[in-house]
């Protein structure tokens, strides 16, 4: 089996396909009446792509309940990165059922880049109000579960024991503990926002409803203490941690240790 994403890229199509379609949850299929085997939906579209260019050290894939939606249901990047590790650089997960929140174009249709290049206040604050996560433009598929046994499954056949990725938010980060991961940087500063996000402490005082996303009971969850550090509530802006996971087990990780997600 291959090692590299390289070796991968070079693949036939049709293997090539069948490899990288362990990294696609049965569960996403199914919702979506997509046929495991053509990946074309009842009407008889395509709705599964993967990118796989030749000599570059990336693929991607990329399913859309409809080739004609917006927004992937599910976007994933591979890549190896400049010291040989095999990571996961970007996902996305929408719910395409799901209302839309623009949080990722400005007033002007400008890029925001998920709000980390400028930011659409109104959009973010209707986002927040209906439960979603900075940089959530659709609310999940609650699919984390699914989603890391296909990586596990994907990482074990290509003969890697452990994969890599950086959490782009706090509440990302959160979430990939709970599935099983652990910090090669960045638990100490997962630690310190916990510690201050507690009564009495720090971060706990900056939540004095100055803004939308800073109300006094933002500490409690996973998804107010994210808003809040996206609205600058930190002392130095966000540096993504960076994970790993070792295929097949769960580091038992926790950095939360407040109310509910």
């Amino acid at each position: 089996m291959p090692t590299s994403v390289y070796e991968i890229n070079k693949f036939g199509e049709e293997e090539r396909e069948r490899l990288l379609s362990l990294l696609i949850p049965s569960r996403f299929l199914e919702r979506f009446s997509i046929d495991p085997e053509t990946f074309r939906n009842p009407a008889g579209l395509r709705c599964v792509t993967f990118t796989c260019p030749e000599n570059m050290p990336f693929f991607q894939v990329d399913l859309r309940r409809d080739p004609g939606d917006r927004d992937a249901a599910y976007f994933l990047d591979v890549s190896t990165s400049p010291f040989g590790q095999v990571e996961i650089s970007f996902i996305i997960v929408n719910d395409p059922d799901g209302e839309r929140y623009d949080i990722d174009v400005d007033e002007h249709g400008q890029d925001t880049y998920f709000g980390t290049a400028r930011r659409n206040i109104p959009e973010e604050i209707r986002a927040m109000e209906a439960g979603l996560a900075p940089a959530q433009v659709r609310r999940g598929l609650r699919a984390m579960r699914d989603l890391i046994a296909c990586w596990d499954q994907f990482f074990d056949r290509i003969g890697h024991r452990f994969y890599f990725l950086e959490a782009l938010s706090y509440n990302s980060a959160i979430l990939y503990e709970r599935g099983g991961f652990q910090y090669v940087q960045g638990k100490e500063k997962m630690e310190y926002i916990d510690r201050e996000f507690q009564p009495g402490c720090v971060l706990h005082a900056r939540l004095d409803g100055s803004t939308p996303f800073r109300k006094p009971d933002h500490w409690k969850t996973v998804r107010g203490r994210s808003w809040a550090i996206h609205d600058g509530i930190l002392d130095e802006p966000w540096e993504s941690p960076r994970m790993y996971k070792t295929v097949g087990v769960s580091a038992n990780v926790c950095t939360f240790t407040a109310e509910g997600y």
